[in-house]
């Protein structure tokens, strides 16, 4: 049975990820991902961009508890360019020589996936194969 919901979710406020020492973790992000530090909060950092902020707090990492965090990139050409960045930057690729495919078996959309240093699984896509 469907229910009615009164309202609609917008776009990610922020989430936030246990990690051991948030001022490395922070600049990862910064270097791979190109986000920014936004404030200092007790016991971490936050970082962002206008999409997204993740806040990132001293604790023991639990990648297992979240599969991963998907990030959509505007097309195909800009999914490349990230990857070569990825690279340069020496991050955790899956499926080294063959990262960028289909989300899931016969998906439209694609994708490539990656880990943080502490773990954490990220995806970069491109809805539609555009």
């Amino acid at each position: 049975m469907k229910m009615k919901v009164p309202f609609k979710l917008g776009v990610v406020g922020h989430f936030g990820l246990a990690v051991p020492d948030p001022g490395k973790s922070a600049r990862w992000f910064e270097r791979s991902l190109g986000l920014r530090k936004e404030f200092d909060f007790e016991n971490g950092i936050a970082i962002g961009n206008d999409n997204v902020t993740i806040a990132l707090f001293k604790g023991k990492p639990s990648p297992k508890t979240l599969d991963h965090m998907s990030f959509h990139l505007p097309n195909m050409a800009t999914l490349r360019k990230a990857l070569v960045h990825l690279k340069k930057h020496k991050v955790d690729l899956e499926d080294p020589g063959n990262e960028i495919g289909p989300e899931a078996p016969g998906s439209k959309n694609t994708g490539l996936w990656f880990h943080d240093p502490d773990g954490y699984r990220w995806e970069l896509s491109v809805q539609g194969r555009r």
